[in-house]
């Protein structure tokens, strides 16, 4: 069996298990998703550093509920930023592994897409990116067991991303994580301004993201379509920036959480 290893424990979260644990349960003990009645389907979730988008990606997982919710796989797809690529990675190997234990692939799920339009299997780009790995100490430790299909998604059209998003849709047993900061090294201000504007763009299910105004846009504009086809309801759970956590207001980063329940 081959295992992807966690590339950014120690940069983006805590190296030491017991640390990150007690991290990741604080962060989710703080997080207050009062607003939803019941967990989503499908959740858009930064992935900075835990210090600076940890309290927003933990509103988006404490809404799963995990002692009602039946997730039993979780496909995450975020954007390529260390290796480019034309299409959506899969990794090429067995298990994806973090300070907390190895999660299996589902191999059910990555021989479904395996030969679809726009997928290849490149351990290359998996091995040093961060935006899937981020997401995963948050389902540790709410799911215990689980599967996982890590897609990294390059150059590619919203349809291609959508069609490879509804092959792997499933029931309430998958949970879709769409992985994404938004607006990258603007000053304070002007990124508050954009962000709103990208957030209200997302909420209104228009398939219509810049890069450059969400590193996970390709992602991004797959669910949107998805979205559209099957009428999901968008809620916005919370938004903020770098300059609102542990970074100076210069050059900010931002973030939000938003979920989406099937009608």
């Amino acid at each position: 069996m081959t295992t992807r290893a966690a590339a950014v424990a120690g940069f983006f979260y805590p190296a030491d298990p017991h640390a990150l644990a007690s991290m990741v349960d604080q962060l989710l003990d703080d997080a207050r998703p009062d607003e939803l009645a019941r967990p989503p389907k499908a959740l858009i979730s930064p992935h900075a550093g835990f210090i600076y988008s940890g309290t927003i990606a933990a509103l988006g997982y404490a809404s799963l509920q995990a002692d009602a919710h039946p997730v039993t796989r979780v496909v995450v797809a975020g954007p390529a930023h260390r290796v480019g690529i034309r299409g959506i990675a899969l990794p090429g190997a067995d298990a994806m592994a973090t300070p907390l234990g190895e999660i299996p692939i589902d191999g059910h799920a990555r021989d479904t897409i395996a030969s679809m339009p726009g997928v290849v299997t490149r351990a290359d780009v998996h091995a040093d990116e961060h935006s899937v790995e981020v997401q995963l100490p948050f389902l540790q430790r709410l799911l215990g067991e689980f599967t996982v299909v890590p897609l990294v998604v390059g150059d590619v059209d919203a349809a291609t991303v959508a069609d490879v998003l509804t092959a792997c849709w499933g029931g309430p047993e998958t949970l879709i994580v769409i992985s994404s900061d938004l607006s990258h090294y603007h000053g304070y201000a002007e990124a508050k301004r954009l962000d709103a504007e990208t957030i209200a763009t997302i909420l209104a299910c228009r398939p219509e993201i810049s890069t450059h105004r969400a590193c996970g846009a390709r992602p991004i504009n797959g669910l949107l379509e998805v979205a559209q086809q099957r009428t999901l309801r968008p809620t916005l759970l919370g938004a903020c920036n770098s300059g609102d956590t542990a970074g100076d207001r210069g050059r900010v980063v931002g973030y939000a959480s938003i979920a989406w329940h099937e009608d």
